[in-house]
């Protein structure tokens, strides 16, 4: 009796399989895409509040810094939309999915730094004490465990 080949991925053409990634990764960047935007939203607000000018010079630093952050996280994130745009009907999907790829995971990673920022910053206001860093650092690994150990162990785990 002849075992049946166990066949891996799809068969659909290279423009095929664009467009599917292309679909599924738009899906991925909305959901990055709520995320930095309503944390944003939110650290554009904080220096019009009177609590601002009491924040000390690091305090204030890591605000700017986190501001800026954001602003980047969001560029990136946003950045797929823009591209798919320019490029449509160019015959070059491919290429931009690949690029729009890029620019979302270099997103990820700086949604990743302004949420570490944030933390940060609203941990040091609300307590001032020095446990601060360590509950930063916990939910720092956290967010690698769930946003890239996890997803590069499965797919080192479940591909050949």
């Amino acid at each position: 009796m002849v075992e049946a080949v166990r066949r891996r991925g799809r068969d659909e053409t290279e423009d095929e399989r664009a467009d599917r990634m292309w679909g599924e990764l738009l899906q991925e960047v909305r959901v990055a895409q709520m995320g930095v935007q309503i944390l944003f939203g939110f650290l554009l607000t904080v220096v019009f509040t009177p609590k601002y000018d009491r924040l000390d010079s690091t305090e204030q630093t890591i605000y700017l810094v986190t501001v800026v952050l954001g602003a980047a996280a969001t560029g990136a994130l946003i950045g797929p939309v823009s591209l798919h745009r320019l490029v449509s009907g160019r015959r070059i999907k491919p290429q931009a999915v690949e690029w729009a790829s890029r620019l979302t995971f270099v997103g990820l990673v700086l949604l990743l730094v302004t949420m570490t920022s944030s933390l940060l910053l609203i941990l040091r206001v609300a307590t001032g004490d020095g446990y601060v860093p360590w509950l930063v650092a916990g939910v720092v690994a956290w967010y690698l465990l769930c946003w890239f150990v996890l997803p590069l162990w499965t797919r080192r785990r479940y591909t050949e």
